[in-house]
Order: structure tokens, then sequence, then C-alpha cells
């Protein structure tokens, strides 16, 4: 999904996402189940890869991933650290990675003559390692993870990206989390098993949808840019009750149009 244009990693746009999880959607509505996850123990981090990284949107953006994870059918994973924000690992040398393809993969550039700054740049971003260094729990040595030596170098911002700092925070990650996990668990029929309808089909910027089952409607509004983006949903608003919103501020509806922070997630009951 495009965020920041340096993470998306993945060579695909938000439309495509769109049309890829609503296919999939509309293929299981009636058969079958559905995972949905944006990372796994192979891929690069979530906030970095579909999300943007940088300190100022880092929060925004990873809460806002969540956010989508938590309200599609089916069962979705969090893969470790993704609740957190952890990010990509910043490494600046081959000798911080230990995945054999990549290592095999920079010898052999080596050998032929190849561009080594190159594949350096793109590893950094995609390399299945960034989402293998410890789980940062504190910051600590090691960030909690071991009293021993780590297998891969642990982040340099496990300071201020760890568990401990963030159940402080009520405005935190993993905070956020924990609500979105309950908001799941009171609207169950419509967020885990209801009727999806894609909202505003090509908007660039902002993806949008209703989950809804007996009665229980939701809408879902995602901003995927760093900039502030408009959606009109072409329902009434005025009677929508906002349930769950990512940022301390609260979009600003003009005319039965949502205007969006950077990276705001919100949820109403319409």
């Amino acid at each position: 999904m495009e965020g920041v244009e340096h993470a998306n990693t993945d060579g695909c746009s938000l439309m495509d996402h769109k049309e890829e999880f609503s296919r999939w959607d509309s293929a299981f509505a009636e058969k079958g189940w559905l995972s949905i996850f944006l990372g796994n123990h192979d891929q690069a981090r979530m906030v970095s890869r579909f999300g943007n990284d940088d300190p100022a949107y880092r929060s925004a953006s990873t809460s806002m991933l969540n956010t989508f994870i938590m309200t599609m059918r089916g069962t979705p994973y969090i893969y470790n650290g993704d609740e957190l924000g952890m990010t990509n690992a910043g490494f600046t040398s081959i000798d911080e990675f230990r995945d054999v393809q990549t290592l095999n993969e920079y010898k052999r550039l080596q050998l032929t003559k190849g561009d080594l700054a190159a594949y350096l740049k793109k590893i950094q971003a995609s390399s299945r390692d960034n989402g293998r260094t410890p789980f940062q729990w504190d910051n600590s040595k090691n960030a909690g993870f071991t009293t021993g030596t780590p297998w891969i170098k642990v982040n340099a911002n496990h300071v201020d990206i760890n568990v401990a700092l963030q159940e402080k925070d009520p405005n935190s990650c993993l905070n956020y989390f924990k609500k979105l996990v309950q908001l799941r668990k009171d609207h169950i029929a419509s967020l885990v098993y209801g009727k999806y309808t894609l909202v505003d089909k090509n908007n660039p910027d902002v993806y949008a949808y209703t989950r809804e089952s007996d009665g229980d409607k939701l809408l879902i509004v995602l901003n995927f840019s760093k900039e502030i983006k408009s959606l009109n949903p072409r329902v009434d608003m005025r009677k929508a009750q906002l349930l769950l919103s990512n940022l301390s501020t609260n979009p600003v509806i003009t005319n039965e149009t949502i205007n969006l922070a950077p990276y705001q997630a919100v949820i109403y009951k319409l």
C-alpha cells in the first residue's frame, strides 16, 4: 500500500491493494475463510513497507495499518512488534545481515563485480532480516530480549519503541491496538463475519469501506497519505457515531465530507 514513497517496497499502489483485498473478500464471502495480514517473518516491517516509519508519522501510520487488519473479514494476524510500530532494522553494513539468501546474493555480486551499493540499499528496505530483529521489551541492553548475545542485532530505536514505554502511554500504538481488539469483540458479527462494501473506490489516498451485519453498520476510513485528505462516504454523517480514532484530534466533517489528518484512521457506527 502506498504510504511514503521510499517505504513502498512491493511496487503496488493503494488502488492495487483495494482491488486485491476486495477481490479476496468477494471470493471468500460465502465459501472458505481469509487470513488478513501485512507482515510476517519473511517480510520487511509493516510500517516501513506500507506506512511511514519517519518518527513524525510512525505511530499514526502503524495504528492506521492495524485498524485495517482488525476491521477486515477473516482471521487477523499481527506479526510480533507490529503492534508497537517496530521498524526496519536500519542496518548499514552487509555484516549485520544474517539471511543466507541475502548474503549469497551479495557474494555473487562481489564475484561478478555487480553494484554492491545498490544492492545494499535494496536490502535495507526489503530484506526479511528487517522483521527478525529481537522484540523490543524495554530500553535496556538488547531491548530486554536477552542477557546474552542475540543472533541478529537489536534495532537502535528500541530506546524509543518498546513495550515498557508504550504500556504507560494511553495514546501509544500498543494501547490503541488493545482498543481495536476490544472493538472487534464488541462488533464481532459485523467486523468478523459481516458484509464488506468498498466506498469511494477511485480515491487514490483513502481506503474506506463498510462492514455490516444484522443492523450493525460500521464505516472504516483510512488515510494512507502524509497529507490531509478528504472522502465523501455518501451517507448522512450527522447521525454517525465516532467509535474510534487513532489520533487525539477527531476528523473535521464539512458538508458530509470527512477531512482526515495524515495517516488518520476512524471508525464510525452508522
